[in-house]
């Protein structure tokens, strides 16, 4: 599905009633903005939060990725005294 969308004189852009539909969103919906490259990406919170704890899945539950960080910042730190 495609759309063409004019940017308002505030900035603001209308999503097309179409694609609100397709992918379930209401007013007072929202959505996740970030860039990659020179392309704007939108996405409903829900679904960037899913593919985030996706990603967390990966990760065995026996490690602790927060253990690992603060190790490393102390390393840094004793390093930098």
């Amino acid at each position: 599905m495609n759309a063409t969308l004019v940017l308002g004189q505030q900035g603001r852009l209308v999503i097309p009633a179409e694609i609100r539909a397709a992918l379930g969103l209401a007013p007072g919906d929202r959505l996740h903005l970030h860039l990659v490259g020179h392309r704007v990406v939108l996405e409903r919170q829900q679904d960037a939060a899913a593919e985030l704890r996706g990603l967390a899945s990966e990760v065995p539950e026996s490690r602790s990725l927060v253990d690992e960080l603060l190790a490393e910042r102390r390393l840094a730190a004793s390093v930098g005294e």
